[in-house]
């Protein structure tokens, strides 16, 4: 039986997108988000309409031009596994273009917005990599646009979690309003593995039993957390990446742990 959190991805459409997700699909109220992939010389162009948007270059190198701004040509990294991204703010209601230097994988990450803040480019400077966990439960973790960033619902932040690994774990959870002990934040992850081939494990459930579902999850696909305890594990051989997009009414990352394993180091 297939699971209605697993969002598997397609050959482009007309407007070159492999996995979407929208507020309509998903049943929630906020995380708009979608792939595209470009072959070296093609364009695609969009709006950000009511959301405020971050365009991540999960790989390949495009010109960006988006709320009346050319930003040039941004990007280094061919692959999501070779340093920090690239990345576009834009507000809402904001037109934007990309155009393919090489084959791009493009990410449009969104969330309900009024346009408070201006676009700006995300350097990799600004973005970093900081470990986090120890042993087998080690990541490294890329923080495009953390809860300190100038934004007004969106967050997103990428894990590299090494082959053998676990991330998002110890389980923890953000959905419930209760600042400042916890926060209500909607969740994506975009899967990408090392290899392309093989798969990983995601577990999505609830204490009480009304939400438990675990995922062999495959390259690019998309898993939804719109609640519950979300762990991670990547088999021996497989490196593996994700992109998180969360939002939320609040934006502030605050999470409970699992108390079976909460006294495990995070």
């Amino acid at each position: 039986m297939s699971s209605k959190l697993l969002v598997h991805s397609h050959k482009p459409d007309e407007k070159k997108c492999t996995v979407s997700v929208t507020p309509q699909s998903a049943g929630w109220g906020y995380i708009d988000f979608n792939v595209r992939s470009l072959a070296a010389g093609e364009q695609i162009a969009d709006r950000t309409g009511p959301n405020e948007t971050c365009l991540v270059l999960v790989s390949g190198k495009a010109r960006i031009i988006g709320a009346g701004q050319d930003f040039g040509v941004l990007g280094e990294r061919m692959d999501p596994f070779s340093g920090a991204p690239w990345s576009v703010y834009l507000p809402s209601g904001a037109e934007w273009r990309v155009e393919a230097e090489t084959a791009v994988e493009l990410a449009v990450c969104g969330s309900p917005a009024k346009g408070k803040y201006p676009a700006r480019v995300i350097p990799p400077q600004d973005v970093g990599e900081l470990t986090r966990g120890t042993g087998t439960n080690q990541r490294f973790v890329r923080n495009i646009l953390p809860d300190t960033a100038e934004a007004e619902t969106l967050l997103v932040v990428e894990v590299i979690t090494p082959g053998g690994h676990w991330s998002s774990y110890p389980p923890h959870k953000h959905d419930t309003d209760d600042f400042p002990n916890e926060t209500y934040l909607e969740e994506t992850y975009y899967h990408r593995l090392k290899r392309g081939s093989g798969f990983a494990l995601q577990r999505v459930y609830t204490k009480d039993g009304s939400l438990d579902e675990a995922m062999a999850v495959a390259d690019r696909d998309v898993v939804l957390v719109p609640k519950g305890y979300h762990p991670v594990g990547a088999p021996h051989g497989f490196d593996l990446y994700y992109l998180n997009v969360m939002a939320g009414p609040r934006r502030v990352w605050k999470f409970t742990m699992d108390p079976d394993q909460a006294f495990l180091p995070y």
